[in-house]
């Protein structure tokens, strides 16, 4: 719960209206994980607040490690599994959580949108992912880039990032957090409401190629994602990337380079090489790390700072693009493990 929404539970409890940050407090700062803890509200008041409300914390149902060190995480929420994946990497350790169960995207090179949507995940789901494993107080980014697409439910996850990142919450620092999007409709309310970095799934540089893998582009289009990011400043306060699988003999030649490096003329931004993963029944297929290094060179030659985004969890299918419940469903949960 936001404060203000703490505040209403404060008043209903008979509490004083400055019990929402002595509340918030125990729940966000010292991570409490029972109302009983928190010593400094009435004992009865406590019971009233026991019998009424609940804490939200589930521990995963189940995890799995990669040889590589990555860790994925399987949570119970809304009636199915979600995925979360934490990647350890010298000092930075990022957690990838999920904001949906499954996806409505339906891109063609992603296991959580062939598997269909379930659910959108509450902000208590979302942050439960960030709080309940074992290398929570590790953590020290955020990514916003498992199952789901965010800004289809935008509601749940701006709540989580006020949480997130308000003094009386977590006080992360925005730029600790990046949240990606396909380009769906909540977008521009993240970049009015949110300080927080933006990664935006590309994948193609022009509509039809776009279309093509990603239905989304009909609804909307990579040209009208581009104008509305050049009304933000990503100069100073938050980064801006672009997502861009490389998929073979698909978008992967040096005339694709020069269209996407014209496309994000005069952005200031980061664009990001995924090697793709390959998933059951596509017709995409992977590129050796030699022409992903001569894409990478093309773009970094016109002025467009590039990198190729080392790949983890492979052999956990945790990587980008592998999440899916169906992996989930395949494992027996053992609870508190």
């Amino acid at each position: 719960m936001t404060l203000e929404e703490l505040g209403s539970v404060a008043g209903e409890a008979g509490l004083p209206s400055y019990s929402a940050q002595q509340i918030a407090d125990w729940l966000y700062k010292k991570k409490v994980t029972s109302v009983h803890d928190m010593t400094n509200l009435p004992a009865a008041r406590r019971t009233y607040l026991d019998e009424h409300f609940e804490m939200g914390l589930t521990p995963p149902a189940d995890s799995v490690k990669s040889a590589d060190g990555t860790i994925k995480y399987i949570f119970r929420a809304s009636g199915s599994f979600v995925e979360a994946v934490y990647i350890p990497s010298g000092e930075r350790n990022t957690l990838c959580v999920s904001s949906q169960a499954g996806c409505k995207m339906s891109c063609l090179f992603c296991m959580t949108g062939r598997q269909g949507f379930t659910a959108n995940l509450t902000a208590g789901e979302i942050i439960n992912q960030i709080q309940s494993i074992p290398e929570a107080e590790t953590i020290t980014n955020i990514v916003f880039m498992g199952m789901g697409e965010p800004f289809d439910n935008t509601n749940e996850v701006l709540k989580a990032l006020n949480i997130l990142t308000r003094s009386y919450g977590y006080a992360w620092s925005p730029k600790r957090i990046t949240v990606s999007t396909v380009g769906a409709k909540g977008l521009k309310r993240f970049l009015d409401e949110s300080s927080c970095n933006l990664a935006v799934s590309l994948h193609a540089s022009n509509t039809k190629e776009r279309f093509s893998i990603m239905p989304v582009e009909k609804a909307f289009p990579v040209y009208k994602v581009i104008e509305l990011v050049k009304q933000y400043d990503f100069s100073h306060q938050r980064r801006l990337s672009f997502e861009y699988i490389v998929f073979k003999d698909f978008n992967d030649s040096p005339s694709h380079a020069t269209a996407l490096a014209a496309l994000l003329k005069g952005i200031p931004c980061r664009v990001n090489l995924i090697r793709y993963h390959a998933i059951p029944d596509t017709p995409l297929a992977c590129v050796d790390m030699k022409k992903m290094e001569a894409f990478r060179d093309a773009l970094n030659m016109r002025g467009i700072v590039c990198t190729i985004r080392l790949s983890r969890g492979e052999d956990i299918s945790a990587a980008c693009g592998m999440l899916s419940s169906s992996h989930a469903n395949a494992v027996e949960p053992r609870i508190g493990r």
